[in-house]
């Protein structure tokens, strides 16, 4: 792994860190849609985002999707982070949105360098704290907003996420994305569009205008 790279993105980690992920990082690239963690399994291994958006939810048994959050690029996902200081099976899923690359860390690493860099132990807690936050704005959602006041909040939030105006995926897709029924969405999809706030076509929702 060049430092080059890991001090480009990471200018406030201390240089003895840089050097470290340096070596024992892997650079790796994920094609969309690939899956990086499965629920359930043990995490061996924690991307660091240097490129592209990561969407990290949880299933039920019956396939139901709710998405927790996404990783943008300088991003780590602190949920694998608490899997792997617990040595417990993950309880989310994390799939690639786009082509994204990413710095994978081995797990043994984890307890040393909250130790040996004050640098990395700040990086982690302000993760937490972010994806707190996050976590706290999505069960707000939950409990407090219509469905389409939440449907657009999917948006203007993934604009924030990515700086992405278009929505490449099929209303199933959405709907997955926050656990509801594709009809319901096509629904307000559509009532979105005629309010001008949306462009639908096959495959595809602009939404530029919620922007």
């Amino acid at each position: 792994m060049d430092e080059e790279i890991v001090k480009k993105r990471f200018p406030f980690f201390e240089s003895g860190l840089r050097s470290a992920i340096s070596e024992a990082g892997t650079f790796k690239e994920f094609e969309a849609q690939e899956e990086l963690i499965r629920e359930d399994q043990y995490i061996r291994s924690f991307p660091i985002v240097l490129s592209g958006m990561i969407k990290v939810s949880r299933t039920d048994e019956e396939g139901n999707e709710l998405l927790l959050y996404y990783l943008r690029p300088g991003e780590v996902c602190t949920v694998s982070l608490i899997c792997c200081m617990d040595r417990t099976r993950s309880r989310v899923k994390a799939i690639a949105e786009e082509v994204t690359t990413a710095i994978v860390v081995p797990v043994e690493l984890l307890d040393s360098w909250m130790t040996m860099y004050q640098t990395w132990k700040e990086y982690v807690m302000r993760s937490m704290q972010m994806r707190f936050d996050e976590l706290l704005n999505a069960l707000d959602s939950i409990a407090f907003l219509k469905m389409d006041e939440r449907l657009e909040k999917f948006f203007t939030n993934r604009y924030r996420s990515s700086g992405s105006k278009i929505f490449e995926g099929s209303h199933q897709d959405v709907a997955l994305a926050m656990n509801s029924s594709r009809e319901v969405i096509s629904r307000l999809l559509k009532q979105m569009e005629k309010k001008g706030l949306i462009h639908l076509s096959r495959g595809r929702i602009d939404y530029s205008p919620l922007c």
